[in-house]
This record gives structure tokens, sequence and C-alpha cells, in this order.
């Protein structure tokens, strides 16, 4: 997947993916963290993915941030930001401790496209959450690849 050089964030470290890892208990898969080292926050040149029979945008990867707070630029495409403004969102369980569906990029329109780990902790699909019918501890998710690797292979001009 070719990304525009000018979007792309410095690396998150080794450290910096542990500490994500531990906090939401999960692992990411390596196609995603090898996709962190090289494309942190990126934007495809190829965008365009079908899902349901539909044309999707994918506007922009979310990133790791080494500090967040500090960054008024790319603060808010920070996964952990994300994820404190989604909440239970994107849960469907209240008694949860961590997460099963991570966010990784922004599609058009206010959607996002998540890491789905609802069903297998070692091998997350990729799924498309839909902000206009979920609710709290109600996420609609739409699968549309089994790996973020197969993913990418869908993406097209």
């Amino acid at each position: 997947m070719e990304l525009d050089p000018t979007t792309v964030l410095p690396p998150p470290t080794t450290e910096s993916i542990q500490s994500f890892e531990k906090a939401y208990r999960i692992t990411l898969p390596s196609d995603f963290v090898e996709f962190l080292r090289n494309g942190n926050g990126g934007v495809p040149v190829e965008k365009v993915f079908v899902a349901n029979h539909r044309e999707r945008v994918l506007e922009s990867f979310l990133c790791i941030l080494e500090n967040s707070e500090n960054d008024l630029v790319n603060g808010w495409r920070d996964i952990d930001v994300v994820i404190s403004q989604l909440d239970e969102r994107l849960i469907d369980d209240e008694n949860l401790i961590g997460m099963n569906v991570i966010p990784i990029a922004v599609l058009f329109g206010g959607d996002f496209l998540c890491l789905d780990f609802r069903h297998s902790q070692d091998a997350p699909a990729i799924a498309v959450w839909d902000h206009e019918q979920s609710d709290e501890f109600s996420p609609h998710l739409e699968v549309v690849a089994d790996s973020f690797t197969e993913f990418t292979s869908q993406l097209k001009s």
C-alpha cells in the first residue's frame, strides 16, 4: 500500500506500542504493527474500498503518538484519543476490562475502520464501525476483511 509520504508521522516506539497493548489488553497483529512503524497516521494514495456493495473512502489512518496532548495538529488522530471519544459505543460488554474494538482509520462520513477482536484475540478482523447505527454498548460493525493485510489489498483509486 502506497502512502502520501507527507502525511506519515514518526513511528511509535516499541515501548509505546507495548503500553498501548497493555492498557487495552490486546495484542496488535504483526502486520498492523509493521504498518505503524512505516506508515503511522498516513493517508493512502488508493483510498476506496467496497463494503456491503457500497464504496467507502478511507480518509486517514489513525496513529499512536508519544504525546497526543502536546500535538495540536495530529492529536485528534491518536488512537487513544479516538477511543476516549467513542468509549462505550465501541464495546458491547459494559463489564469488559480493556477494549475489543480498536479504531485504526477515519472513513469519510464519520465512520471508523477498526480491528475487531470480539471473535478472536489472536486474529482480529477488520470492520467498519458505523457511527449512525452504534449506541452505548451496542456497536454496529461490518466485517470487511479477515486481516489488515487483506484489507490493504482491497484499496483502490
